[in-house]
C-alpha cells in the first residue's frame, strides 16, 4: 500500500530526493545491499548486483543537475548589470534629486487647441512670478463662471451660458 501526503511540499521534497538519488549523487558508490525480504525467500541462485557506474573523465562534462546549475551561476554575472560603487551610486542619485520648492498661489490655466485646460503653462507661471525657472501643478482649482441671463427666471441655459475656469493654486518649482 502507498502512502500519499497532501501536502505539495512532502511531494516535491520526495520527487527532489528520488532525482537527485537517480542523478548518482557525483561519483561516489553506496554500498547496495539486497532489498529486505518481507519474509519471503526466493529459490534459485541469486543475481550478481550491477556494476557501478563510472565516473566522466576528468575534461568530459558531467550532465547531471548541480552541474548544470554550476554553469547557470557561471553566466550569471553576464546577464545582471554591474554592481557600482558607493560613490557612483550617491552621484546618481544626487542628479535625480534636483532641489524643489512648494509654492501656493493662482495661475490660471489657459485653454489648449483641443479644448481641455494646459496647468503645465500656469504652473510654469506661477513659478516665475515666485522667482524659480520651472514647475509642475500639484493642486488646481476649477470653477464655473456663468453669465447674468442664467438668473432671469424661466429663461432655458443654453451650453454657452457657463464655462469652466481651471487654475493651478499650488505648484512644485526648481531652479
Amino acid at each position: 500500500m502507498m502512502v500519499r501526503s497532501g501536502n505539495p511540499a512532502v511531494r516535491l521534497g520526495t520527487l527532489m530526493s528520488a532525482v537527485l538519488l537517480l542523478l548518482g549523487g557525483g561519483g561516489t558508490g553506496l554500498a547496495q545491499s539486497a532489498p529486505p525480504s518481507l519474509g519471503l525467500q526466493e529459490q534459485g541462485p541469486q543475481a550478481a548486483p550491477p556494476p557501478a557506474p563510472s565516473a566522466p573523465p576528468a575534461g568530459e562534462d558531467n550532465p547531471g543537475l548541480i552541474h548544470e546549475m554550476g554553469k547557470l551561476f557561471d553566466k550569471l554575472p553576464s546577464i545582471l548589470p554591474p554592481i557600482k560603487s558607493p560613490g557612483e551610486t550617491m552621484n546618481d542619485l544626487s542628479r535625480l534629486a534636483t532641489p524643489s520648492t512648494m509654492v501656493s498661489g493662482r495661475a490660471a490655466c489657459p485653454i489648449s487647441s483641443n479644448g481641455a485646460p494646459d496647468c503645465k503653462l500656469a504652473a510654469n507661471q506661477l513659478c516665475q512670478s515666485k522667482g524659480y525657472k520651472e514647475g509642475r501643478s500639484l493642486n488646481t482649482d476649477a470653477t464655473e463662471k456663468c453669465s447674468a441671463k442664467v438668473l432671469i427666471p424661466g429663461r432655458q441655459r443654453k451650453p454657452d451660458d457657463c464655462r469652466t475656469d481651471t487654475a493651478v493654486t499650488s505648484a512644485l518649482c526648481q531652479n
